[in-house]
C-alpha cells in the first residue's frame, strides 16, 4: 500500500514556541487514523500543514505523493474544519454546488451527489431549501460533512468532526466514514472524543506538546483489540511527563 500522508521530522514554531516538534507520522492508503491529543498539543497546526495551509519550518510533508500546497494535490482532499463557516444566505444544496464547482465537477454529478449526501448525513428534507442562517450547530456540521465529501476526495481530513452532533447523527457519520473507507478512501481525524475514535480508527497517534508519544495500529494496542483507548491515552501522556494524566490514572 502507498502512503497517503507522510511527515518526517516536522517542526513548526510560532514566535519562540514550538507547536510541532520533530513530528513524524504516516497514513497508509485506505486507513483511518485517529489523531489524538489535549488542547494545544499541536493537532490543528499539523492538520494545516497536511492541507498545505502552513509550511513546516523544518522537515518534509508529503500528501497523496506530493506537496500539499500544489493545487493538483489539494484537489484530492476533503476538509471539515473544527469551526466551519458558510455563506449564511445559501441553502444546503447551494453550498454543495459551490464547493462542487470549485472542485471542477459538472452540474449533473453535483446534483446527484448533493441528494445522496444530504440523505446520508441525515439533514431533513424540509431544511434543504432554508438558508443556513436558520440552521442549528448540528445541522451546519452535517452540511460541513457533506461538502467535505461532495467531490469524492482521496483523503478526508476532519478536525473535531463530532462537535455538535447528537448520538444519532454521530452514528450516521460513523457509518458514512466506514463506507467511504471501504470504497478506498483514507481518513485522518483529530478528536477529543476517545469513544468515537475507538469505534472507527484503524490506527492512532497521540500527540503531546508537538511530539508523538504513541503511534500504532488500533488492533495491536497491547495485543488486544478491546483495549480501552482512554486508558492508553492517559498512560502515554503520563509516561511523557503529564502530571494531570498521572493523577487521573490513580
Amino acid at each position: 500500500m502507498s502512503k497517503i500522508i507522510e511527515l518526517k521530522d516536522v517542526v513548526k514554531s510560532f514566535g519562540g514556541t514550538r507547536a510541532v516538534d520533530g513530528l513524524s507520522l504516516s497514513l497508509e492508503e485506505g486507513g483511518v487514523l485517529g489523531f489524538l491529543g489535549t488542547n494545544g498539543a499541536g493537532k490543528t497546526t499539523t492538520i494545516k500543514m497536511i492541507l498545505g495551509l502552513l509550511s513546516p519550518d523544518e522537515g518534509t510533508v508529503s500528501v497523496l505523493g506530493g506537496n500539499p500546497a500544489d493545487p493538483s494535490v489539494r484537489a484530492g482532499l476533503g476538509y471539515l474544519p473544527e469551526a466551519a463557516y458558510y455563506y449564511p444566505l445559501l441553502d444546503a444544496p447551494e453550498v454543495l454546488a459551490f464547493y462542487g464547482r470549485m472542485s471542477g465537477m459538472d452540474e449533473s454529478t453535483i446534483a446527484e451527489r448533493t441528494e445522496d449526501l444530504l440523505e446520508d448525513v441525515g439533514l431533513a428534507h424540509d431544511a434543504w431549501n432554508r438558508p443556513l442562517k436558520t440552521y442549528s450547530k448540528g445541522m451546519l456540521q452535517r452540511v460541513g460533512i457533506a461538502q467535505a465529501l461532495v467531490h469524492n476526495p482521496k483523503l478526508l481530513v476532519l478536525d473535531e468532526p463530532f462537535t455538535g452532533l447528537d448520538p444519532l447523527a454521530r452514528r450516521r457519520f460513523r457509518q458514512l466514514i466506514m463506507r467511504y473507507r471501504d470504497a478506498g478512501g483514507s481518513v485522518i481525524f483529530s478528536s477529543h472524543d476517545l469513544s468515537e475514535a475507538e469505534l472507527i480508527c484503524d490506527s492512532v497517534a497521540i500527540l503531546r506538546r508537538g511530539r508523538i508519544v504513541f503511534s500504532g495500529a488500533r488492533n495491536d494496542l497491547a495485543g488486544d483489540a478491546s483495549v480501552n483507548l482512554e486508558r492508553l491515552f492517559l498512560s502515554k501522556l503520563a509516561e511523557s511527563g503529564d502530571e494531570e494524566a498521572k493523577e487521573a490514572l490513580k
